[in-house]
């Protein structure tokens, strides 16, 4: 499976956001999403999901499922949680368990305690999601990426409001999801600690290739305009860059 972008173009109302952009980014693979606010990193997420109409170019799922829409295939988790207040933390799971899954009654109580589970939610199983802290209603927002099956993850800025613990949970949900052989785009502007990411920088004054959380090393493994093999990579149109990061410096 790939999600592959090509010579994508985005508007917000008349001003172009994103241009002439193409990137790749294949199964088992999580891409950091960066730059300054305003660079298009939510918006691009937003189109891939189908929330945006392209001005030009296309986005396409290979080897996806083709008798659903590239959409159907995503998991989006915005800035919003989408929780009803009323409803308690398990109530919540289980409606976005039952619209978004597939699966019986059965598998539908399955992967909800196991979503309960993973994001150490499960003394707050019958807390009304109304009376939640900040950081306890963005796990609840995370939990349904577990409580419902999709191929490719859209993140923007998922440890919002999340302490320490908390980051390292949806860190290691990402590395999972890729290594299942998931698709993972994640906006943030905070390192999230997942050794294989690789970023895509939007808005960039000049490319670069890098390896891991914060390092500079120079590397070969962008998949950007359809070349893995290329060092120094940008993305076509507006300067975006690919980097990977784990930490580590050239000599």
């Amino acid at each position: 499976m790939k999600l592959a972008i090509d010579s994508l173009s985005v508007a917000r109302g008349e001003r172009i956001v994103i241009s002439d952009l193409t990137f790749a980014v294949d199964a088992g693979d999580a891409l950091l999403l960066t730059g300054p606010n305003g660079a298009g990193k939510t918006t691009l997420m937003r189109a891939i999901a189908g929330f945006l109409a392209p001005r030009s170019g296309s986005i396409r799922l290979e080897g996806g499922d083709e008798d659903r829409e590239i959409a159907e295939q995503c998991h989006y988790v915005g800035h919003l949680n989408g929780l009803k207040g009323s409803l308690s933390v398990a109530e919540n799971l289980a409606f976005w368990a039952r619209y978004l899954g597939r699966g019986g009654p059965d598998d539908e109580s399955a992967r909800v305690e196991r979503a309960l589970e993973r994001l150490d939610l499960l003394a707050l199983a019958s807390i009304p999601a109304a009376y939640l802290s900040a950081g306890q209603k963005r796990r609840v927002g995370l939990a349904r990426l577990i409580a419902a099956y999709r191929p490719v993850w859209l993140l923007d800025e998922p440890t919002s409001s999340l302490d320490a613990a908390s980051s390292a949970i949806v860190a290691s949900l990402i590395e999972e999801h890729a290594a299942a052989g998931g698709i993972v785009l994640a906006a943030t502007h905070l390192p999230m600690g997942v050794a294989t990411a690789r970023e895509l920088r939007l808005g960039a004054a000049a490319p670069s290739v890098t390896v891991g959380n914060g390092g500079d090393r120079r590397d070969s493994l962008s998949r950007v305009s359809g070349n893995p093999t290329t060092q120094n990579l940008s993305a076509q149109g507006g300067g975006e860059s690919v980097r990977r990061a784990d930490g580590c410096k050239s000599p």
